[in-house]
């Protein structure tokens, strides 16, 4: 498996990208391109797919990537059922409908497969690894392991936390 260090590596995002330019390609002739309220909503939920993806992957952190990959879902979800009214309105035919909802079904079940697999891997996000050293990422940060302790210092604020049932709650906060 490639190691994606940017969204525009994951394979989803990608094929989003084309989905979304697909989209403007049809929706920009004819009679569609003139119906521009369902022209503009079909376009902002296939903007949406990849965008979401992107913006959940630049938090850093599996719980947000995976809200943001579940609204990536749905507005797939959107496309597909904006297709087929377009396709009603007599837009385009059933082979250009199929073709761009193949498009859509394939980036939701991609997008499926990878909140699955994330929900399963154990993996929590960038800003959450700790190196050998103890050291949160690359901001400032130590954890240590012994005592369940989360020391982190930036600018004037020193904040430590502590491990516990319920994951890090905070013991002390000095803004000095």
């Amino acid at each position: 498996m490639a190691t994606v260090e940017k969204f525009e590596d994951l394979e989803v995002w990608q094929k989003a990208r084309v989905l979304a330019n697909e989209i403007y390609a049809v929706s920009s002739t004819g009679r569609f391109g003139k119906d521009f309220v369902l022209r503009d909503q079909i376009r902002r939920a296939a903007i949406s797919i990849s965008s979401n993806i992107a913006e959940g992957f630049e938090r850093g952190g599996n719980q947000e990537f995976l809200q943001f990959l579940s609204i990536a879902k749905g507005s797939a979800g959107e496309v597909r059922s904006h297709l087929q009214l377009a396709l009603d309105q007599g837009y385009f035919d059933k082979a250009a409908c199929d073709r761009l909802r193949g498009l859509a079904v394939d980036v939701s079940g991609k997008l499926g497969g990878l909140i699955t697999y994330l929900k399963t891997s154990g993996m929590k996000g960038s800003k959450y690894r700790v190196d050998e050293s103890g050291t949160l990422n690359s901001e400032p940060g130590t954890l240590n392991p012994e005592s369940g302790t989360l020391n982190i210092e930036h600018g004037t604020l020193n904040v430590k936390a502590r491990r516990g049932q319920r994951g890090l709650s905070l013991v002390t906060a000095i803004d000095r």
